[in-house]
């Protein structure tokens, strides 16, 4: 029993050995790889040789890799033998035919080579995979011309001129042909326009802003022979995309009737014009709103009250407006809340118009009367009674009453007191304390708010608690401080030839005093805002140049900048001075925000 027993046991291990030798003696792919990696390919090539002739089924894997070998050394005879053992191998793999043509262009046999490639076109079959195998080979070659045909010929299989449109595109976009980009990007949105999203963001990647005219062309040709909703939408984003929210206003309007829509997406369109300073477009979309839909549309309250706001910006951020024209607005107002009278629908109305009233108007009683009345009126929501509270404090302080100021002010603080809310009241009571004079009580407040989560708010605090350590430790003194702060409350109640009185005594009584620098930046923001605006930028200039080491030097150039580019029209000027400013004053809290206007002023596409 003994011998069958062990001729068993050796013939198990002989069939072992034999399986290990067989493993064993299989080439390494991944040194075969590394010697790719590293350009010996002389190894190389001798291991991916025996890679596919042990492995039938994955011979394809390698073989890539296998021709380029032989063409870096040259061994074309090679090459053309493995191609044609390839080619027996796996007929339907087209993509062996462009491998054949390039190794013929190498061998410099271009008319061998082109036949290759048109019999690579000629085999192609018509499904989708074996169309975008085949092209994406020509591309990668950069024969980007084969790449269109491959695809077309794709098209003529399946009999759907489209079915390729967006690969299409994406080739003419690398071969650099824009009309022709174009022309097949939109015809994918024909196809399938729920991918129009997808061609928007190929467009905005790479379409140059003087091909956005051919885009127009091409898209009012197609809607002149067929009416497709996604053509006029795709037309209002290319108006979009240029800033030009006059004509993307129209074209959203015809989409919006043709569509039946509530008006949602001018609504939208409308805002952005706004913030765009494109106060004529914004004023036309809210508009269409409350003349074309009425009442009972969702947006209309929304819409009448963004339109008073943004004609109200219009009338104040304009450089000559009159009495009369802040007189037409206010009658605006008037005559919306008699007709719509006081509610939380309406509350935000209120506030615009007590604004326009106490800091455009100068009547303060009837905008504190207004904010009262808002106030006292049940059914306002929290937050808005926060704001008002807020606003009306500033118009008890503009108009004297400081007690009553600061009453406001604590009931914000304590009513929200973990929300911005309330951290703009605190800061606002710390400033209070500030233009009183007790500064030490009204640092430790604006160092609390540093951290504010609010941007502006911070930058503030920052800027005040810095402002009172570094004049409190040097040669002013508190009288001089006192004398400073008084005369920023008297801006602040827009009392300006008291402020400059005030401002002039100061540099006479204490001409040695470290205010200086401070003193020209309170005149420079009293000429702005009695839009004396050549005389603002001198001020700023005069700041930066004599005191460039100061505290408020980086605060001049940054105001500097923006009055150049908003007021007076000189962005080139403006961004210069940008530009100094986040490189020589890299560590300013508006270094970010001058790096961000730069770039715009200079043409980039800045998110």
């Amino acid at each position: 029993m003994k011998k069958p027993v062990l001729r068993l046991a050796l013939g198990v291990l002989s069939v072992w050995l034999m399986f290990a030798a067989a493993v064993f003696a299989q080439p390494n792919p991944e040194l075969a790889n590394q010697y790719f990696k590293d350009g010996e390919y002389e190894k190389a090539a001798e291991l991916y040789r025996q890679l596919i002739e042990s492995n039938k089924n994955f011979g394809e894997v390698y073989f890539d890799r296998y021709l380029t070998c032989l063409l870096q050394l040259e061994r074309y005879a090679d090459g053309e033998e493995a191609l044609k053992k390839q080619i027996k191998r796996s007929p339907n793999n087209v993509r062996l035919y462009v491998s054949y043509g390039n190794l013929y262009e190498r061998m410099g046999k271009y008319a061998e080579a082109e036949k290759q490639y048109e019999e690579a076109i000629a085999k192609v079959s018509a499904d989708y995979s074996s169309v975008y195998s085949l092209a994406e080979a020509f591309a990668q070659a950069a024969k980007f011309d084969y790449a269109i045909r491959t695809y077309e010929r794709g098209n003529q299989l399946s009999k759907d001129p489209k079915r390729f449109a967006f690969q299409l595109a994406e080739i003419y976009r690398r071969k650099g042909d824009s009309p022709k980009m174009i022309e097949h990007y939109l015809n994918h949105i024909e196809a399938d326009p729920s991918r129009m999203s997808l061609v928007q963001t190929q467009l905005a990647r790479y379409l140059p802003e003087a091909d956005y005219p051919e885009l127009q062309r091409q898209l009012y040709a197609r809607l002149q022979s067929k009416d497709m909703p996604e053509m006029t939408e795709m037309l209002a984003w290319t108006f979009i995309q240029r800033k030009d929210y006059k004509n993307a206003i129209r074209q959203y309007r015809a989409l919006d009737k043709r569509l039946n829509e509530n008006g949602y997406r001018i609504f939208q369109l409308a805002n952005d014009a706004a913030n765009a300073r494109d106060y004529e477009a914004a004023i036309a979309g809210y508009e269409y709103i409350i003349q074309e839909k009425g009442r009972q549309n969702p947006f209309f309250f929304s819409a009448k009250g963004e339109v008073m706001k943004v004609r109200r910006r219009k009338i104040t951020e304009g450089y000559n407006y009159t009495e009369q024209d802040l007189r037409t607005l206010e009658n605006d107002y008037e005559q919306f809340l008699t007709e719509y009278g006081i509610s939380r629908t309406t509350a935000q109305i209120i506030i615009e118009l007590a604004e326009l009233e106490a800091l455009y108007l100068n009547d303060l009683t009837k905008a504190i009367k207004l904010l009262e009345l808002l106030i006292n009126t049940p059914g306002i929501q929290r937050n808005t009674i926060g704001r008002a509270k807020i606003n009306l404090a500033d118009y008890y302080l503009m108009s004297g009453d400081i007690w009553e100021s600061t009453l406001l002010y604590s009931q914000v603080d304590k009513e929200f007191r973990e929300e911005m809310l309330g951290q703009e009241a605190r800061f606002k009571n710390a400033r209070l304390s500030y233009f009183n004079g007790d500064f030490e009580w009204a640092q430790a407040q604006f160092d609390a708010l540093k951290a504010s989560t609010s941007k502006l708010l911070s930058n503030d605090a920052i800027d005040l608690s810095v402002f009172i350590m570094d004049n409190l430790n040097t040669d002013a003194t508190t009288d001089a401080m006192a004398i400073y702060a008084r005369a920023e409350l008297l801006v602040f109640q827009n009392r300006f030839a008291e402020a400059l009185h005030l401002l002039d005594s100061l540099q006479i009584t204490f001409p040695e005093t470290s205010l200086q620098d401070d003193v020209l930046y309170l005149k420079a923001q009293i000429a702005e805002k009695k839009r004396q605006y050549e005389q603002a930028a001198a001020f700023y200039a005069e700041i930066v140049e004599k005191y460039p080491e100061d505290i408020r030097a980086d605060n001049a150039l940054y105001a500097w900048a923006i009055l150049l580019e908003e007021r007076l029209g000189q962005p080139e000027k403006a961004m210069e001075l940008y530009e100094k400013l986040f490189v020589d004053y890299s560590s300013s809290v508006f270094a970010v925000d001058a790096r961000k206007r730069f770039r715009i002023l200079r043409g980039d596409k800045v998110q």
